[in-house]
């Protein structure tokens, strides 16, 4: 029986999409632009942004010299994938999710990293220590 599932020669697959995007998303965390990450690994800026969008697919030993210099395992880049994510015809829309338009993963929203970066500008631990006490407390009276 025929694979009946077909993936366009122009669309990523999702896991190397999934890839990207985490690697989009910790560059940011961490303020890097593109064109800094692309220095570290001796890449232009344009690579790492077809890595980002699963584009073009990160080698093994790539994704190693990624984890070094963003400072996470390898499975980092592999969280969060489900079963249904490594179907060919799955599309990952990266702005989107990047973006914040819509994306349900938090850490996926500009608002989440603009956040996480303005708090560890605190270069004062007790202050950061107060501060993530306070966001807690408020946190706690609201459930979803």
């Amino acid at each position: 029986m025929p694979n009946t599932t077909t993936v366009s020669a122009r669309s990523p697959h999702a896991i190397d999409a999934h890839v990207g995007e985490r690697v989009r998303l910790r560059r940011t965390l961490m303020g890097l632009s593109q064109e800094a990450l692309g220095d570290e690994l001796n890449l232009s800026f344009q690579q790492v942004q077809k890595y980002e969008r699963g584009t073009n697919r990160i080698s093994a030993s790539r994704l190693y010299e990624i984890s070094r210099i963003l400072d996470v395992q390898i499975s980092y880049f592999f969280e969060g994938i489900s079963d249904g994510e490594a179907r060919p015809d799955r599309g990952v829309d990266m702005d989107m999710a990047i973006g914040g338009g819509g994306s349900q993963d938090p850490f996926n929203r500009r608002e989440t990293l603009e956040l996480v970066r303005a708090y560890y500008k605190i270069t004062d631990p007790s202050v950061r220590r107060r501060l993530y006490q306070l966001v807690k407390s408020m946190s706690d009276g609201f459930v979803e």
